[in-house]
């Protein structure tokens, strides 16, 4: 009787550790657990002319390793939109360059910023952020303790990305 219970016993292990083998997944899988939240997978794939239609013209363009282009958007709110043209017969609809012909503008202008990386003539990946972040350790270069406490509760400042002129 002994022997039957303990093959039951081992067979009941088996059972249970082959039910558990099922549920490992590989890292195709993480990938896609991680990416399935990820506001920017719907425009991948976009040709530049595409995004450009509905985005408007980025705030800089550069190239990047392996004959990749990268462009930047600047904007406030849910992700670029085109500017309004003004009926002041700015002709100025080229993109500023990266380190001279932008117009500053002031502080509260826009607050995210997005790179968007195109190999080929198709957008491959997105990355974004706002343009305040700071450093999460920032706070212990403050010498003042209250300063210090402050820079350290505030929040981390976010930005979201969608084209929303696109029709994705």
């Amino acid at each position: 009787m002994r022997l039957y219970l303990s093959i039951a016993a081992n067979l009941d292990a088996t059972v249970l550790l082959g039910s558990c083998a099922t549920a490992v997944q590989g890292p195709a899988d993480m990938v896609n657990r991680i990416t399935a939240g990820d506001p920017t997978k719907a425009y991948i794939g976009m040709t530049k002319a595409e995004v450009i239609a509905c985005a408007g013209q980025p705030h800089s363009r550069y190239p990047a390793a392996g004959g990749s282009e990268i462009i930047t958007y600047h904007y406030d709110g849910a992700g670029p939109v085109p500017e309004k043209k003004s009926d002041k017969g700015d002709k100025d609809d080229k993109p500023k360059g990266l380190f001279g012909g932008a117009k500053s503008g002031k502080k509260g202008d826009w607050t995210c910023t997005a790179s968007l990386v195109f190999d080929g003539d198709r957008l491959t990946r997105v990355s974004f952020a706002h343009k305040d972040v700071d450093s999460p350790y920032a706070w212990q270069k403050e010498k003042d303790p209250e300063k210090q406490a402050a820079k350290r509760d505030a929040g981390v400042p976010t930005c979201n990305f969608s084209l929303p002129d696109c029709p994705r």
